[in-house]
């Protein structure tokens, strides 16, 4: 069953009454109760008759037909690989969960790999949010429901007891629960000028898994240019000019590592496409930012393969060069296709009316301060929407793998935290904070659901290896 409560009209994101007061809103979410109550939230999600694998042969018609069995066989590898590709399949499935009617700006994919380090643009490192390829206004517990779905998946890989799984999930949707409850105590503007930074993760970990997380925040410093650089990129011989001479010196492009990385000539495309796509890029930033970039000129472009769930879009890198003391100065940004998000079968569309603003707008609007280069462009003629970022921006992840037990319930409670914030940020928290009150009951039911959707993903999983074995679905031997 599916209800729906709406605070106002829920169909934009901060629908609520400025003028009503902090008592009113808290108590219009504490009535909220009367129509979804909080242990409802165990109910839903898992109907007869849904098809993931043809939710996953639909999404595939519209990606580059040779990636997209890479795709399938990296999803093939774990339940939680499973998962982090399937937005599109639990975003059907979460239709069928009961929602209490406020929005926020979802993330849409806040499974628990999506969270990280980043750095601002005073070059400090803050913790949040790093995926919005699918975000969209819309209920704020289908964002909590993936993110304890996650956990819960990530911990039965582990190979925890069913007993220690629930004690996980509960502990990082009460982070949720109370951080917001923070939140909607905060002024809007403080909320507003809220960040994580490197003092706080340390703080948030207890003293005998500081020192990974130091080694995790060291690692994500020296992500930067240099090192995207050294790693993707290669010298080589100028060659011959149209007369047969040899070139003078030599040159620097991106590796040839078919079918992950290869250049713009190999994947059907032309460098004046590119350039027409960059000046689009261009309009979409800010005056100052137009400065920056005319001093760097694009020297080389690859197609390059990233992530489970983005294989077989298309993914651009663009190396550009410019000059200084020290000689050539060389940056990488990631042009990447922006399609519509997988919630707008089942929600109001974006009114942006271009998906890579709409994942820019929907990444300012929940992180605050971010990539300078962020920024959206289109192709002409394909028409394609794009967003531009840094490829690597001290961009960080902690290793899921190899954390135990108290590793693992310290990261997934700093995520719900990040969650919570970029709620607060884009939603009402005193209302949503109303309804969700002090007790466990919404934690417990929540748990309850992501124990039953971690089964129906072991589930799925195994669908999608038999699917790859005969062949239904394409599958690849490079991953």
């Amino acid at each position: 069953m599916t209800s729906q409560i709406r605070h106002g009209s829920g169909s934009a994101v901060g629908d609520w009454a400025p003028a009503s007061s902090w008592r009113e809103r808290r108590e219009a979410g504490r009535a909220l109760r009367a129509a979804v109550p909080r242990s409802a939230h165990a109910d839903g999600g898992i109907d007869d008759g849904r098809d993931p694998i043809g939710i996953l042969q639909a999404q595939a018609a519209a990606r580059v037909p040779e990636l997209v069995g890479i795709r399938h066989s990296r999803m093939a590898q774990s339940p939680f690989a499973f998962l982090r590709g399937a937005a599109a399949v639990m975003a059907a499935d979460l239709v069928t969960t009961p929602t209490t009617g406020p929005h926020v700006q979802l993330c849409g994919d806040a499974h628990i790999r999506n969270f990280g380090t980043f750095a601002t643009p005073e070059r400090n490192l803050t913790f949040s949010i790093n995926d919005f390829d699918e975000t969209l206004s819309g209920p704020w517990e289908w964002d909590v429901k993936r993110f304890a779905a996650s956990v819960r998946v990530v911990a039965g890989q582990h190979g925890f007891d069913p007993s220690v799984c629930d004690e996980l999930v509960t502990a990082a949707v009460r982070s949720y629960r109370e951080r917001l409850a923070r939140y909607a105590a905060m002024s809007s503007l403080r909320v507003w000028y809220d960040r994580k930074g490197v003092d706080d993760l340390l703080q948030h970990y207890s003293k005998g898994a500081r020192a990974q997380v130091e080694r995790d925040i060291a690692k994500a410093h020296r992500r930067e240019h240099d090192r995207a650089v050294a790693r993707l990129t290669e010298v080589v011989d100028a060659g011959t000019d149209p007369n047969g001479r040899r070139g003078s010196g030599s040159v620097i492009q991106f590796r040839e590592e078919p079918p992950l990385q290869v250049h713009l000539e190999s994947s059907g495309h032309d460098m004046d496409e590119v350039l027409r796509t960059f000046e689009s890029y261009r309009a979409s930033v800010s005056d100052d930012m137009h400065v920056l970039l005319d001093r760097y000129r694009i020297v080389d472009v690859a197609r390059r393969v990233v992530g489970v769930g983005s294989v077989g879009t298309l993914v651009w890198v663009c190396l550009l060069e410019g000059s200084s003391r020290n000689g050539a100065e060389r940056i990488v940004l990631q042009v990447k296709q922006a399609q519509s998000s997988v919630l707008e079968p089942h929600l109001p569309p974006s009114t942006l009316g271009h998906h890579g603003r709409r994942v820019v707008a929907g990444q300012r609007l929940t992180q605050g301060p971010t990539d300078v280069f962020l920024g959206w462009c289109q192709a002409p003629g394909s028409g394609r929407h794009y967003y531009v970022r840094q490829l690597w921006d001290r961009k960080g992840r902690s290793d899921l793998t190899t954390m135990d037990q108290r590793g693992l319930q310290e990261h997934a409670t700093l995520c719900a935290w990040a969650l919570a914030r970029a709620h607060a940020r884009s939603g009402d928290a005193t209302v949503i904070s109303g309804y969700l009150g002090k007790s466990d009951v919404f934690d417990q039911a929540v748990a309850t659901f992501a124990e039953r959707y971690a089964a129906c993903t072991a589930s799925d999983h195994q669908s999608l290896v038999e699917a790859i074995a005969d062949r239904r679905l394409q599958g690849s031997d490079v991953i």
